[in-house]
């Protein structure tokens, strides 16, 4: 194993010096991520709530879930491949519990854009609110994880009074398709006028109702998989910690053989378990106006 590693640090020091010395590349050159990809992780974060968490306090949480499964997994399998492929395991916890967060944020938006278009198209046609005022209406009876982007929003049009520059703040900080949909449908019939906004805002109502429906039906088809899912971590678990105390499973753990036979498990529970979250993904709807 002592080998193994010093030959990958030799590798790495052979890379950076003909980088260094023949190309001119100073240090480790990752590439640089594209505007659509760039575009695509600020909607993530946005969308799991984590647009103000500083990115150090979330590599924070990463390493330290890492180096606690490295030192669980080496004191159950007493060797360092394991502790490794555990705490490389471990260290994407918190990025799924991120990504669990913003499923549960994207499905109460979802859940409550159908009923704060209805307050809209009412506001804007029985009440005779103007646009603008109508929008801030609802977005003060919006769920919890959508008000501050109307907040944000209110702010930015009371200051320059510009619905087309509010609509682009509230459109970042909701970072949502349907968002998207709605303001650009609120800023042509603010700026054009006509009649049919109500029309308008009834067939989107209609489309919205129907997909959440739709996403609803499925999920709930799914439950038994994904609750049957958990056992793919649960089961090989226990009896990882059943064979250590049978007999003298904890050094059949530590000999070579042992030490690849668990790390050959342990890959497998982890393909199995992205496998099965995979063929269970639901297609999410992509962002129109986002420019």
């Amino acid at each position: 194993m002592t080998g193994l590693l010093l030959a990958m640090l030799a590798g790495a020091g052979a890379y950076l010096l003909y980088t260094s010395l023949v190309l001119g590349i100073r240090g480790i050159n990752l590439p640089r991520a594209r505007p659509e990809r760039r575009r695509r992780r600020r909607d993530w974060l946005v969308q799991a709530g984590l647009a103000e968490v500083p990115m150090r306090d979330l590599a924070a949480v990463i390493v330290a879930l890492g180096v606690l499964g490295a030192l669980l997994a080496y004191a159950v399998f007493g060797g360092l491949l394991p502790a490794i492929a555990m705490g490389t395991f471990a260290a994407t916890f918190p990025l799924a519990s991120y990504r669990v967060r913003r499923r549960a944020r994207r499905a109460a938006a979802m859940d409550a854009w159908p009923r704060l278009l209805e307050e809209l198209r009412i506001l804007t046609s029985s009440l005779g609110r103007s646009i603008p005022q109508a929008l801030f209406e609802v977005g003060r009876r919006a769920p919890e994880e959508l008000q501050p982007a109307f907040t944000s929003a209110q702010r930015e049009w009371l200051l320059s009074t510009d619905f087309a520059r509010t609509l682009r703040v509230l459109k970042a900080n909701l970072a949502d398709p349907t968002a998207d949909a709605v303001c650009e449908t609120l800023l042509v019939a603010h700026e054009v006028g006509g009649t049919d906004l109500d029309r308008r805002l009834d067939a989107l109502i209609d489309d919205r109702v129907q997909d959440t429906q739709g996403r609803k039906d499925a999920r709930a088809k799914q439950a038994g998989a994904r609750f049957a899912r958990r056992f793919v971590l649960i089961v090989p678990a226990g009896m990882a910690l059943a064979g250590m105390s049978v007999g003298t499973g904890r050094a059949a753990y530590q000999t070579a053989s042992g030490q690849l036979l668990v790390v050959v498990a342990i890959l497998l529970v982890i393909g199995c378990w992205v496998w099965a979250g995979r063929i269970m993904t639901l297609p999410e709807e992509r962002r129109v106006f986002d420019a």
